[in-house]
């Protein structure tokens, strides 16, 4: 028996009792999910008459393909410009000039505070208030305003915390160079913080893809509303949140893989770049 950092090793009495305890709770569990599949057998939610309609090309093209085309169009909208928005108000929140760090974080916390759904709402309303786009990019131009403003500010903070984690040497030896301030931001900095960054990007893509869901609330055709009709118009929901259900996990996915391998690649780059063509020669005494 060895001892642990943070909690000394149980002894035979207390294996024991962990072992009784997650038996029970295995059986808590499945009594739980025989109660549930039972329940769903009784209204006829297991046949396999209610899973049939995704086996037909109909249901996917008049209800699914519209469905995570408006999701990933969405996704893929909001995503590029929440980049460009938390890339400029990072920076502007590390400006010299007070004013301008005062303005980019007043709109940095304003809009992290405010949930999605409120942007969504609002900013449909004030788009067919005063007729900004057309009635069939409302719904779309505010999911994308949304998820732009709220993503934006939290990579604003994602930018700002990468760049504040580099020693303060680098920037302090390119303005003795006689650098800039905005080209040891652009050159120095931005450069390397990217890597530390990514990590934390790619998460709040993800939020960011999965989010667009809220959408439905303002009539936006995307891949849960999409579930939702088939449900309504079949009569099987539970099948139809569970095809959505997968659906959004394998976009999720790909948007991870993705991102990892733009990752990987800009780590390659990076330290291949850095990486001296030709060693220096040792001088020998």
């Amino acid at each position: 028996m060895s001892s642990s950092v943070l909690y000394d090793a149980p002894g035979p009495r207390a294996r024991r009792r962990n072992l009784i305890l997650s038996v029970l709770v295995a059986l808590v569990v499945a009594a739980l999910v025989i109660m549930v599949l039972g329940a769903l057998a009784d209204k006829d939610q297991l046949t396999s008459e209610k899973w049939k309609p995704f086996i037909e090309s109909t249901t996917w093209t008049t209800y699914l393909l519209p469905g995570i085309r408006g999701t990933v169009v969405a996704a893929a909208f909001s995503i590029v410009f929440a980049l460009i928005l938390g890339l400029v108000l990072g920076v502007a929140r590390m400006s010299q000039r007070r004013a301008i760090r005062l303005v980019a974080g007043a709109i940095v916390e304003l809009f992290r505070a405010i949930p999605v759904l409120i942007l969504m709402i609002f900013t449909y309303q004030l788009y067919s208030q005063y007729q900004v786009f057309q009635p069939g990019f409302l719904a779309v131009a505010a999911v994308v305003t949304g998820l732009t403003l709220y993503n934006g500010s939290v990579i604003a903070e994602i930018v700002r915390s990468g760049v504040m984690s580099l020693p303060r040497g680098q920037s302090e030896a390119a303005v003795a160079l006689g650098l800039r301030p905005n080209q040891v931001m652009r050159m120095i900095l931005l450069p390397q913080a990217v890597t530390v960054m990514m990590p934390s990007i790619i998460a709040q893509m993800v939020v960011a893809l999965k989010d667009s869901a809220l959408g439905y609330v303002i009539t936006y055709i995307e891949v849960v509303r999409s579930g939702q009709q088939v449900g309504s118009f079949y009569g099987n929901y539970l099948p139809a949140l569970i095809v959505v259900a997968a659906i959004m996990i394998v976009l999720n996915s790909l948007l991870s893989l993705l991102a990892t391998l733009l990752e990987r690649k800009l780590r390659g780059t990076r330290s291949t770049g850095s990486r001296p063509a030709v060693e220096p020669a040792v001088p020998v005494v």
